[in-house]
């Protein structure tokens, strides 16, 4: 029995040993905790998202390129290009920290850095400029080569765009330059798409239609009928600027539409322009532009509007906009301001 216990008590003894020696682990040995997202071997470590607009839209394409082009060659940085409603709602996200740049149209950002229209609370005022894409060109189109002026369209049937849309404000607005509102035409609420079937079916006497040029509808138009862009005089451009410091000229003529369009015209355009929230990094801006004009072929094989990205007119429409700090750096370091 003594016998039988003794050997009983080494055993115990022997278990605890090992047990002991398995629970003390040398200094040198391997950590097993899983790596923290700071030391993952990518070394992206921020990741910003890009808003844009509908996928069938101008902004979705580009957004992506530029997205790539962060992505690809900023380190410590991931960006993902997303749908949004477009550049009012990009405006919106922005001011809200939602999305860490975005597509806003120049009339917008500056509407929103002065409290106007949409953004007449003010709270939206945070948003800040970093470069200017393409333009938008406002087009004022009819089939009827008796309609010179936007003086001639009262009492005429016009498409001024979607219902709250930014060409329905611009309608509007245009409109206003000659003591017009919508008592004087018959207004009809219709996107592009139905505004050149319209003027193509002879429902419609004149449309307002802002857009890329060439724009796809007029493209259709002029494969079959004759057009005309009704000209805004120098004198009108002139007043439109004072309140709308974004406006920039442009004329249109054959060598945008060589099928159909039968004059040329000034009208204006209006910038689509990429913004940051107020708080994103200022080196990173810096970085980001650097890069941009570094890659401008990716820009334009992302969308036949990225061509129109140049050193030049990145600052188009920006005239009383408040630029981000990284963007103020950059363009200062090149000579635009």
């Amino acid at each position: 029995m003594k016998k039988a216990l003794a050997l009983f008590l080494a055993l115990v003894m022997t278990m605890a040993l090992v047990a002991c020696g398995e629970t003390s682990a040398p200094a040198d040995s391997t950590n097993t905790t899983e790596p923290t997202q700071e030391s993952t071997p990518s070394g992206k470590s921020e990741y910003l998202s890009l808003g844009t607009g509908g996928v069938t839209g101008t902004y979705y394409p580009l957004g992506g390129a530029l997205a790539n082009i962060i992505t690809n060659n900023i380190d410590g940085y991931t960006c993902t290009a997303e749908s949004t409603g477009g550049a009012v709602e990009n405006c919106w996200m922005l001011s809200r920290g939602e999305i860490d740049l975005g597509f806003v149209d120049a009339s917008s950002i500056y509407q929103a850095q002065h409290s106007l229209g949409d953004f007449s609370d003010g709270k939206a005022a945070n948003v800040k400029g970093v470069v200017s894409i393409y333009p938008e060109v406002v087009q004022l189109i009819s089939c009827n080569p008796s309609i010179t002026s936007i003086a001639d369209l009262k009492g005429k049937k016009v498409a001024v765009g979607s219902a709250g849309s930014g060409t329905e404000v611009m309608a509007r607005t245009l409109l206003e330059l000659y003591d017009m509102t919508y008592d004087d035409i018959e207004e009809d609420f219709l996107g592009f798409g139905d505004a050149s079937t319209g003027l193509k079916d002879k429902t419609l006497d004149a449309a307002i239609i802002w857009a890329g040029m060439p724009t796809s509808g007029l493209l259709e138009l002029g494969a079959q009928n004759d057009f005309y862009i009704i000209d805004i005089p120098a004198d009108k451009l002139a007043e439109l600027k004072e309140t709308q410091p974004f406006c920039i000229e442009f004329t249109v003529d054959s060598s945008v539409y060589p099928n159909g369009l039968k004059n040329s015209g000034t009208t204006i355009g209006v910038p689509a322009t990429i913004c940051a929230r107020e708080d994103l990094d200022e080196q990173f801006v810096y970085d980001f532009l650097d890069t941009l004009f570094g890659n401008l072929d990716m820009v334009a094989d992302a969308h036949a509007q990225g061509a129109n990205l140049t050193l030049e007119s990145a600052l188009n429409g920006y005239d009383d906009t408040t630029l981000h700090p990284g963007a103020v750096k950059f363009y200062t370091e090149k000579g635009l301001l």
